[in-house]
């Protein structure tokens, strides 16, 4: 969205100033929260493999565009708790793919239910409409992410 004039910019500017809240307070709002089961990059690759299962280190390395070494340090730590279990790859490839455990998908489906009662109160007072009109910008927000990335990371069907 190019800026062509004053009243664009203005709506970039407060759209830039307002994800910058977003970013500040979504970490620390979980971190207030009490009872969440998994780190961050736990949450997020096990969301991943929930989807999308069962992939390669390099597979998620692409996936969340970081450096294969944290990648496999993330999923070390992971395998550590029990959270994720290496399988053979399904297409008869050499290298052994991650696969979510029993244990690891229901601390993922724990926490989010955690973060979406969380969420819940936040919007508490909002008409469904305007919850649903967020949901879509935001999902159009990422989705244009995703295509200037050339990076498309796969919805479950009740997030389309």
């Amino acid at each position: 969205m190019p800026a062509s004039g004053p009243e664009e910019s203005a709506a970039l500017s407060r759209l830039v100033f307002e994800l910058t809240l977003l970013s500040r307070q979504f970490p620390a709002s979980l971190l207030r929260r009490p009872g969440f089961h998994l780190d961050r990059s736990a949450y997020l690759i096990l969301s991943r493999l929930e989807i999308d299962s069962p992939l390669s280190l390099r597979e998620l390395s692409e996936a969340f565009q970081l450096d294969i070494s944290t990648i496999n340090r993330q999923v070390g730590a992971m395998l550590k708790h029990d959270l994720v279990e290496r399988v053979p790859d399904p297409d008869g490839g050499i290298a052994r793919k991650v696969r979510a455990s029993r244990k690891g998908l229901e601390q993922v489906a724990a926490d989010r239910d955690r973060s979406q009662e969380g969420i819940g109160a936040v919007v508490a007072d909002w008409a469904d409409a305007d919850v649903e009109q967020l949901s879509t910008l935001i999902a159009r927000f990422n989705e244009s992410i995703e295509h200037i990335e050339d990076n498309p990371w796969p919805r479950p069907p009740h997030a389309r």
